[in-house]
């Protein structure tokens, strides 16, 4: 359990670069409703940075049992207290809202996919119950992480259905509560990239376990369903093809690189936070689909032990992530395996080179 007082961004589904390319692009009533969402996530922002201590963590007693799910879902009732009001607890009914079931169908999922796969007890491997909030605000385009639980707006129903459609959402939220705890990556550039593929990836795969679907049968899209119709694109990112989910009038297009060539040098977003994790993004996405199988049985674990490896560091970049999951691929399944030559060569074809992996210190 996190228990330091280091200070984290709120962790946003939606990039800023699409918020502000539809304040610059949107009709009159989209442009105030993005330019609300970029207020309120920059008065979050604030908040976290300039606030001495954030709790992590519930205190002790809260804390589930080993194998104990606690969902609970709170409703916002459209304001912005938090966590609301009470609706939905684990062995209640489920409710006939179905912002209400989502988030914790999509909570139950996650806690259910660290816990079968990987035996992490809750996101804090110590028992935190899962909270969320749902109908937070009036029409706010964006759902987060804020190291105690999950908050879900409704979308303005005309570029964003509800942001509890899409189990990889909540996956890639509660992710970020992973990284918190284990490696606590820097926001900002590589780091940052780094945070924001591991969430990608814990969303995907949990899409992909409540799927019962093998790599190569995934979609690796990230926010699927998110987008409302008629807007031109199928999700807020592809793991399979950075740079290709989404390339509309309003929401701009699709700047996520697949390739070092084309890594975004920029000051926003926490210096390209969302973008550049199309680069590692792609990486894991070759090594899953080329290794076969369930991504979560081979690529997910050697990605979900680099995580938790003491030689990663705050300030890693994809250098050093990619030789340590070289690293831990050899130790996990053999110095002279397929796994660790395929997590390599995966790594090559992005522009990453990984010579020396197996003697990091």
């Amino acid at each position: 359990m996190c228990t330091s007082s280091r200070r984290h961004s709120i962790f946003c589904i939606l990039p800023p670069h699409i918020l502000r390319s539809i304040v610059e692009k949107g009709t009159p009533e989209q442009r105030q409703m993005a330019a609300n969402t970029l207020s309120i996530d920059a008065t979050l922002r604030a908040f976290r940075a300039s606030a001495r201590t954030f709790e992590t963590a519930p205190s002790v007693e809260a804390l589930a049992q080993p194998g104990e799910k606690r969902c609970t879902i709170y409703d916002a009732d459209h304001s912005q207290q938090l966590p609301g009001r009470r609706v939905r607890g684990e062995g209640d009914p489920p409710s006939r809202d179905v912002a209400v079931n989502e988030a914790f169908d999509g909570l139950t999922d996650t806690w259910n996919f660290f816990w079968s796969v990987y035996g992490r007890n809750s996101i804090d491997d110590e028992g935190m119950p899962l909270d969320a909030t749902v109908h937070f605000g009036q029409s706010y385009n964006n759902a987060f992480w804020n190291s105690q639980q999950m908050v879900f707006g409704d979308g303005d129903g005309r570029l964003f259905n509800r942001f509890t459609i899409a189990v990889d959402i909540i996956g890639h939220e509660l992710g970020h509560g992973v990284t918190e705890d284990e490696a606590q990556l820097a926001y900002l550039f590589q780091p940052g990239a780094l945070n924001e593929s591991m969430s990608d990836v814990f969303g995907s795969l949990v899409k992909q376990a409540r799927r019962n679907q093998a790599a190569g049968a995934a979609d690796w899209l990230i926010g699927e369903g998110l987008l409302a119709p008629g807007v031109q694109g199928v999700a807020l990112r592809s793991m399979k093809e950075p740079g290709s989910a989404y390339n509309d009038p309003v929401l701009g297009r699709d700047p996520q690189p697949a390739h070092m060539r084309d890594f975004v040098r920029t000051y926003e977003d926490n210096g390209g936070v969302h973008i550049n994790s199309g680069i590692p993004n792609h990486a894991f996405y070759l090594a899953a689909t080329r290794l076969g199988g369930f991504a979560w049985e081979k690529t997910g674990r050697i990605w979900y032990e680099t995580l938790r490896d003491s030689r990663l560091r705050t300030n890693s970049g994809f250098k050093r992530f990619a030789s340590l999951t070289v690293a831990n691929a050899g130790r996990l399944f053999g110095p002279g395996s397929i796994e660790k030559s395929v997590v390599a060569t995966a790594w090559e074809d992005v522009g990453i080179s990984v010579g020396g992996a197996a003697i990091l210190t």
